[in-house]
């Protein structure tokens, strides 16, 4: 984290150098009348391109490139400059957007424009996730998660539960309605239809957890999907949290692991999308289970954005995997 704050104070540098000549990103310049909003990952950018459906000169630029990791993103000097230059500028909130803090204190009016998503919700304290105990939902609640932010490592992966990404969407809709009053009709209309659709994916969700045979997922991987268990009822184990940086788990954890597949008779073992499956694939050999993957939806790979795959894309993709891991089958 150190070495991440000292980066972006280098590229600070390079950003009072340069902030005040005309630059042009996403098809955005000094002067023109563009709605410009920029997100640090995928789910806002998605969110922002349905509120925002239709209307004409809006500029929606997401900084993580396709198929990059999220938690290994360091901002570009073009990347600065379009925080700088933005109308509203979406990031998660949590550890790992520290750099974060570093250019919006360097930029003239730069909290003013941020939304932090992890405000916007009821979050949770990461959980340990070791593989070595059964973890159930809320069992840390703290408040709204704006409260003791740089004390407390608050779980960021607050979009994969559908009932956040609803509250996420109407709270970006009214941050869209202050800047751009005129297109508030619009805003608001685009986001009551898309709230329906985001209510009927919970539906989804909530009848897999109803008809689920087993009540537990097995991660052999970092553990994002903190939300989506905790609003569906299940418990998980996982090799690692869900920022961790981590790359092997401790011999205890993968013990650990095998045996709850084994004693438990648990379909499958999940892995996170744009990861090494090496883990996965040796609790695989032991147990004989399938590795299927699962998308916290961090971001898209180059293929998922040539295709044009949405939020709701991934995440019903997610639905049909669970329906797998948790044995919907029977029931």
């Amino acid at each position: 984290m150190k070495v991440k704050c000292l980066f972006c104070v280098l590229m600070l540098s390079v950003l009072l150098l340069i902030s005040g000549c005309t630059f042009s990103n996403a098809g955005v310049e000094d002067g023109d009348d563009v709605l410009y909003i920029v997100t640090t990952i995928f789910p806002p950018y998605d969110f922002i391109r349905e509120i925002t459906d239709g209307a004409e000169n809006v500029r929606v630029q997401q900084l993580l490139r396709p198929g990059q990791e999220s938690h290994t993103f360091d901002p570009t000097p073009a990347d600065m400059i379009a925080v700088e230059q933005c109308d509203l500028f979406i990031c998660t909130g949590g550890e790992s957007d520290a750099w974060v803090d570093v250019i919006l204190s360097a930029v003239a009016g730069g909290e003013d424009k941020c939304v932090r998503m992890i405000e916007l919700v009821e979050a949770v304290e990461e959980s340990a996730a070791d593989g070595t105990d059964d973890h159930h939902g809320h069992d840390h609640t703290h408040g709204d998660g704006a409260h003791d932010r740089d004390v407390i490592e608050y779980d960021e992966h607050v979009w994969t539960d559908p009932d956040n990404a609803v509250r996420i969407t109407r709270a970006l809709c009214e941050s869209l309605c202050e800047i751009a009053p005129e297109e508030a009709a619009r805003f608001r209309a685009n986001t009551d239809a898309y709230v329906n659709k985001l209510v009927a994916l919970d539906a989804v969700f909530q009848g897999i957890a109803q008809r689920a045979r087993y009540r537990t997922l097995v991660f052999g991987d970092r553990f994002p999907m903190r939300y989506l268990c905790d609003a569906m009822g299940l418990g998980y184990r996982a090799a690692f949290p869900g920022c961790a940086a981590e790359s092997e788990p401790s011999a205890a954890t993968m013990i650990a692991l095998i045996e709850k597949i084994k004693a438990e008779g648990t379909p499958a073992v999940l892995k996170i999308e744009m990861s090494s499956a090496s883990i996965c694939d040796a609790i695989s050999d032991e147990t004989g289970v399938p590795v299927l993957t699962i998308h916290s939806c961090h971001n898209r790979t180059a293929a998922e954005a040539a295709s044009g795959k949405t939020y709701l894309d991934l995440m019903y993709e997610n639905a049909r995997v669970l329906e797998i891991a948790l044995d919907c089958s029977a029931q």
